[in-house]
């Protein structure tokens, strides 16, 4: 009798084992905790607007201009970055270029790092707090694309058939978990 036992008993370790490995593999991949340790700056410039190396002097009769002439960048609407599910913060903007096409602007954002980010140009409202995390998916919402990283500046195009005019916020979304990062509800300029 103890014979068939350990003979029973084995395979039943080694399922147990296989199942415990494979479960713990699974959650590592769907998890990537160690993305929380692993920060990705990413510094991209306006396109459209050439940088130089030192701004050149306003004569003292001229007002300093935070916005380009009308043939270079015009921010259309912009707003702060709020923390949901992770610490978040930083400045979207929503731009129109000279070529009349558009891209939404992170400058200075700062977040965790997560599985699947990706950056959401939406119709809903922000809200504070906990309320706020999962309203992004109600609406009407367009995925510019993954988070190129969770630090730095960084342009996302909209799509030629996208109307900006639609939509009123942009959030950092974890598509894997469905909750937003951070959120700015754009005010138009």
């Amino acid at each position: 009798m103890g014979r068939v036992r350990k003979v029973l008993a084995r395979p039943l370790v080694i399922a147990v084992l296989v199942a415990a490995v494979g479960g713990v593999g699974f959650g590592l991949y769907w998890f990537q905790p160690w993305k929380l340790w692993q920060d990705e700056t990413v510094e991209e410039a306006l396109p459209g607007v050439v940088e130089t190396s030192a701004p050149p002097a306003a004569a003292p009769s001229e007002e300093p201009s935070e916005q380009p002439s009308a043939a270079g960048p015009r921010t259309l609407a912009s707003g702060e970055l709020i923390s949901h599910e992770h610490a978040t913060s930083g400045t979207v903007k929503l731009v129109r270029l000279a070529d009349g096409s558009h891209v939404v602007r992170l400058e200075n954002l700062d977040t965790s790092n997560g599985p699947d980010l990706r950056v959401w140009l939406t119709d809903a409202q922000v809200k504070q707090g906990q309320a706020g995390w999962h309203v992004f998916d109600d609406g009407k919402y367009v995925s510019l694309g993954k988070l190129k990283g969770n630090r730095g500046s960084q342009n996302y195009a909209l799509p030629r058939d996208v109307d900006p005019s639609s939509y009123s916020s942009v959030t950092i979304w974890c598509d894997r978990f469905d909750v937003s990062f951070g959120a700015a509800q754009l005010a138009r300029v």
